[in-house]
C-alpha cells in the first residue's frame, strides 16, 4: 500500500481526497469536531506539497437525494477557519464537473464536492461515477479509514482509474490496529461493551486466540450474567444468545484467554433514576442493570494494571446519566494512569467510547483513539476491509 507522503512531486497536482467528514450535526452546529480535527494532518501535509486538493466524503444517510440537513456546508467552513484559508464548496452536478471548472479562481487551492451520498451511485459503487470522478483528477488518496469496510465508489471503485495512495490517518489507524492484532506485547487485554453481543461475536472470537483477557461490560453482560442464571430485572437483553455465548466460554477455555464479566452491578428504575450498588442475587424484576458495581470496577483496574496493550470498544455503562457513567470513568483513569508511565499502549474505539473520552477531554492521553466504528470492529474481525484491499 503506497502512501501519498512517499509521493514525490505533488505541485499542481489535483489530489481527490476521501474524507470521513460524517461529524454529528445539531441545527446546522457541529457538536464533535474530532473527526475533522484527525484530517488536518494530510491537508497541512497536501498544501505544504502546493497540491490542489478536491475532498469527497458525506454525512448522513441521504439515500441518493439531495438533502440541505445534510450539505456540507457546516464543515466547509469549519475547517477554512482551522487552516486559515477560503474554501469554495462546488454545488454542481457531479457528472457534469468537467477538470477545468475545479480551480478556475488561481487562489483556490482547496474545494469541497457536495455530500456524495447525494448520488445514489456512490453506495451502488458504480463504475461511471467513478470514473467521472477520476477525470477530475491526477491521483486518489484515501483517508476514510472510517469508511473502508464499505465497498462504495468512492472508497474502492475509483481506484482502478486513478493512481492511489493510503492518506497519513488511514496508515496510522492501520499501525495502531495491527499493534494491537499482530505486533502483540502480552499481557494484552480487551474491553467490549455495548448493547449486542451478535453484533461483535466476530471480534470476540477472532481476539481470544491472542489475548490474555476479554472484559465484557455494558448491554452485552447482561447475557452472559442472565446465562449464567442470574436474575437480571427488565435489563435490555438480546434473544437466542445461549449458543454465541456457551461457545465464548468454551473457545476461550481451549486459548487459556479470561473472560471477565460483572460481579456486581449498578441499578436503578429507568435510566433517568439514581444510581444503586446491587450484588447478582439481590436485583429486582423493575431494576435495569445500568452500570458496573465497585467490585467489578477494582477487578478491571487491577487488570488493567498488569497488562502491556488494551483494547477498549464501547462503554460500562449508561453513561448519559452521570449516576451511570463511574464504570466507563473509571476504566478510562485506569489506563490514562498507565498511559502516563508510559507503561501500556492503549487503542480505543467507537463512537460511544469516543464521545465518553470527549466529556473528560482526554483524546491525547490514550495512544490512538478510532473514530471509526463498523470498520474498527471488522477489521478486528480479521475481514479484508473494501478500502484497504482496493488500495493494495
Amino acid at each position: 500500500m503506497n502512501n501519498i507522503k512517499d509521493q514525490e512531486n505533488l505541485n499542481k497536482k489535483i489530489v481527490l481526497l476521501r474524507l470521513d467528514l460524517n461529524v454529528p450535526l445539531k441545527n446546522g452546529i457541529i457538536t464533535d469536531e474530532t473527526r475533522i480535527d484527525k484530517i488536518l494532518p494530510v491537508i497541512k501535509f497536501l498544501i505544504n506539497n502546493n497540491a490542489l486538493i478536491v475532498i469527497i466524503s458525506h454525512i448522513g444517510r441521504p439515500n441518493g437525494k439531495v438533502n440541505n440537513d445534510l450539505s456540507l456546508k457546516p464543515i466547509c467552513k469549519n475547517l477554512g477557519k482551522k487552516i486559515n484559508k477560503k474554501i469554495r464548496i462546488i454545488n454542481d452536478n457531479i457528472f457534469e464537473l468537467k477538470k477545468d471548472d475545479l480551480f478556475k479562481n488561481s487562489e483556490d487551492q482547496i474545494v469541497f464536492l457536495e455530500n456524495i451520498r447525494f448520488y445514489k451511485e456512490e453506495e451502488e459503487n458504480d463504475i461511471f461515477l467513478a470514473k467521472h470522478l477520476a477525470s477530475l483528477g491526477d491521483l486518489f488518496v484515501n483517508d476514510a479509514f472510517s469508511c473502508s469496510h464499505r465497498a462504495h465508489s468512492t472508497i474502492s471503485k475509483i481506484t482502478e482509474f486513478l493512481p492511489s495512495f493510503a492518506g497519513l490517518q488511514l496508515e496510522t489507524e492501520i499501525n495502531a490496529l495491527k499493534k494491537v492484532t499482530t505486533e502483540i506485547k502480552k499481557p494484552i487485554t480487551c474491553i467490549i461493551g455495548g448493547s449486542k453481543i451478535s453484533t461483535k461475536i466476530g471480534v470476540i472470537k477472532n481476539l481470544i486466540p491472542k489475548f490474555d483477557n476479554i472484559i465484557i461490560v455494558g448491554g452485552m453482560a447482561n447475557n452472559i450474567l442472565n446465562f449464567k442464571g442470574n436474575h437480571i430485572g427488565k435489563s435490555i437483553k438480546e434473544e437466542n444468545c445461549e449458543k454465541i455465548i456457551k461457545e465464548i466460554f468454551e473457545t476461550s477455555k481451549y486459548h487459556s484467554c479470561n473472560i471477565i464479566y460483572p460481579k456486581d452491578v449498578m441499578v436503578g428504575k429507568n435510566v433517568d433514576d439514581k444510581s444503586q450498588v446491587k450484588k447478582l442475587d439481590k436485583i429486582e424484576n423493575d431494576e435495569l442493570i445500568l452500570d458496573i458495581g465497585p467490585d467489578t470496577v477494582n477487578e478491571i483496574k487491577n487488570i488493567i494494571k498488569i497488562s502491556k496493550t488494551v483494547l477498549w470498544n464501547g462503554p460500562a455503562g449508561y453513561f448519559e446519566n452521570p449516576n451511570f457513567a463511574n464504570g466507563s470513568y473509571e476504566i478510562a483513569k485506569a489506563i490514562i494512569k498507565k498511559n502516563k508511565e508510559r507503561s501500556i499502549y492503549s487503542v480505543v474505539g467507537g463512537g460511544d467510547t469516543v464521545a465518553l473520552i470527549n466529556q473528560m477531554n482526554a483524546i491525547k492521553n490514550f495512544n490512538f483513539v478510532s473514530t471509526a466504528g463498523g470498520a474498527f470492529l471488522e477489521y478486528l474481525e480479521g475481514k479484508e476491509l473494501p478500502g484497504i484491499k482496493a488500495l493494495n
